[in-house]
């Protein structure tokens, strides 16, 4: 899961770590300022810019139901019942109010994203399976 080859994903945003321009955090799900701890089952792999958005937060605000709610668990949620993608596998949408919540809170649509998401799906190389 953490070996830093093509096939390592970003577990919020599915960015492709052979893409990117930093290496990924080992982001933890449930922030050791609250009480998480430094165990697998706590731990995912993040893109630097969604671990900085995240940061010790995990709740956030669903537009649609007007809740605060937790935030995408990515060793207990599914990615694909909380997300979906749109405009040519380019853009995240939240499909429920934790996936919703999640997209603007960690700003899973950041420009810098899009646009390599469009440019990488042009070389079949995004979506992530």
């Amino acid at each position: 899961m953490f070996s830093g080859g093509q096939k390592d994903f970003a577990k919020y945003c599915r960015s492709n770590s052979a893409f990117s321009d930093s290496p990924f955090d080992i982001e933890h799900i449930l922030p050791i300022s609250l009480g998480g701890k430094f165990v697998l089952e706590n731990l995912a792999l993040s893109c630097h810019g969604c671990n900085l958005h995240k940061s010790s937060k995990t709740e956030g605000f669903d537009v649609v139901s007007e809740e605060t709610v937790r935030l995408f668990h990515p060793r207990k949620d599914f990615w694909k019942d909380h997300f979906a993608w749109a405009h040519g596998f380019s853009i995240i949408v939240g499909l429920t109010s934790i996936g919703r919540a999640t997209v603007e809170t960690l700003k899973l649509n950041r420009e810098g994203l899009v646009n390599q998401r469009q440019l990488l799906y042009l070389f079949g190389q995004h979506p992530p399976d």
